[in-house]
């Protein structure tokens, strides 16, 4: 095969997925997470981690299965390191990975119990009514190097980088529900522009928490339909109410196709695009005419080299929230036009819940399963339509369709929106 064969429109590296390894509510592994999503089984349950009386909502699609300490950091940790042994398995490397690692991580800070706990020991919690103070003194009155590390935010990336022995300093970002595929975005730059052939994409979010739950209240943006959790995340429909907070993770070995050939690794599929615009319009609501991400969509068809005719099959961001579902179709429908209805669109968050931080890696692996297996997952609890929102959403019932191309949307809180097209392997 020619070098020319390994370029693409713009005379770039070809950017090729060799390993997949992710972690959800549903289960651990591509095997049983695949099964579950396209059985259309929700990973959404009451919350059994920690109390819940007095919080307005009570359900979470929480990863229960993991062998860890209840905390984010370590959580996270977890699912990420099992996400990306599993990925490098796949890909068949074997010893240190030897390229760059970009981890998507939600922020990171000392939870309540780490603070009270710390106030007991040493007696402060007689001193003053201001929690933060008696967590301060506590803190000073000796070293807690393990409490600390664990409150750091590079400290995942760090970790999987002494387990896995990637190369050069790791990076750590948050760009809100855009960061999976950010992350993914930097892997791909970074082969493009030369600087390595390979690059380790792990995105994590275990963050689920008494915090998270009263913030993200406070914000309005969560459903309070506890009473059956797994109907409550429920996009495009009329009484969706809010999105479901779930955790996961998530990685992606991606190589320069030239060099996953040359080592005859088996490519799974390919990054060929990805677009990514900010938006100030407001801290949680998307731009209301769309704009951002109507730019972040046309800017994924451009870089991939496409334009609408050649998507097979969208990847909904669809959260189940009132104004980012009805955003997520006006940005569609502004597209793609006449184009729309013929493109199926479904939403893995009505099973798995919204991940945050790993929800656009997580989406990622799903839509190069859906392509490896023609099997578009279905979007369920579509019982009641919005008909506001016209959109073949695949509803309740997965369905098998041949997929070459697929467009991956991540809109997230702060205006990050991030999409990415991914595609079959070229001929």
């Amino acid at each position: 095969m020619t070098a020319s064969k390994y370029r693409d429109h713009l005379n770039r590296p070809i950017i090729a997925v060799t390993g997949m390894g992710i972690v959800t509510s549903l289960g651990r592994g591509k095997q049983d997470n695949w099964k579950a999503l396209t059985d259309g089984v929700s990973g959404i349950h009451e919350i059994t981690r920690f109390p819940t009386e007095g919080l307005s909502t009570r359900i979470s699609g929480t990863v229960d299965f993991m062998d860890t300490p209840n905390y984010a950091s370590e959580i996270s940790f977890a699912m990420a390191e099992s996400a990306t042994r599993e990925a490098l398995e796949e890909a068949g490397v074997t010893g240190e990975f030897g390229g760059p690692l970009f981890l998507a991580a939600p922020p990171v800070e000392y939870e309540w119990d780490h603070r009270f706990r710390l106030a007991d020991e040493y007696g402060f919690a007689e001193e003053t009514d201001n929690a933060y103070d008696i967590f301060l003194k506590a803190m000073r009155a000796r070293p807690h190097k393990d409490l600390t590390r664990s409150a750091l935010f590079g400290a995942i990336a760090e970790r999987l980088a002494e387990v896995y022995g990637t190369r050069g300093l790791p990076v750590t970002l948050s760009t809100a529900c855009a960061s999976g595929a950010t992350a993914i975005q930097l892997g791909v730059d970074a082969i493009r522009q030369g600087r390595t052939d390979k690059a380790l994409t792990v995105a994590t979010d275990g963050s689920v928490n008494v915090e998270a739950l009263v913030r993200f209240s406070l914000l309005s943006a969560l459903s309070t339909q506890n009473d059956i959790p797994e109907k409550a995340s429920k996009p495009f429909t009329k009484d969706r109410d809010g999105f479901v907070i779930a955790e996961g993770g998530a990685a992606l070995v991606l190589e320069s196709l030239e060099a996953a050939e040359a080592r005859g690794a088996n490519v799974l599929g390919i990054v060929q695009g990805y677009g990514e615009k900010a938006d100030h319009f407001h801290r949680t609501r998307s731009s209301p005419d769309g704009g951002p991400a109507i730019a972040t969509v046309q800017a994924a068809l451009s870089d991939a080299g496409i334009d609408e005719s050649g998507i097979d099959y969208i990847n909904a961001h669809g959260t189940s929230t009132p104004e980012n579902d009805k955003m997520e179709y006006l940005s569609l429908s502004t597209v793609f036009g006449d184009h729309l209805p013929n493109i199926p669109v479904s939403s893995n968050k009505s099973m798995i819940g919204h991940t945050l931080t790993a929800a656009g890696a997580v989406e990622a692996i799903f839509s190069l399963m859906t392509i490896r297996t023609g099997t578009l997952p279905p979007t369920i609890n579509y019982e009641n339509p919005d008909p506001a929102i016209e959109l073949d959403v695949v509803p309740n019932v997965k369905r098998e369709k041949a997929v070459n191309t697929v467009l991956s949307n991540s809109f997230g809180f702060g205006g990050q929106n991030a999409c990415l097209v991914m595609a079959a392997e070229p001929a």
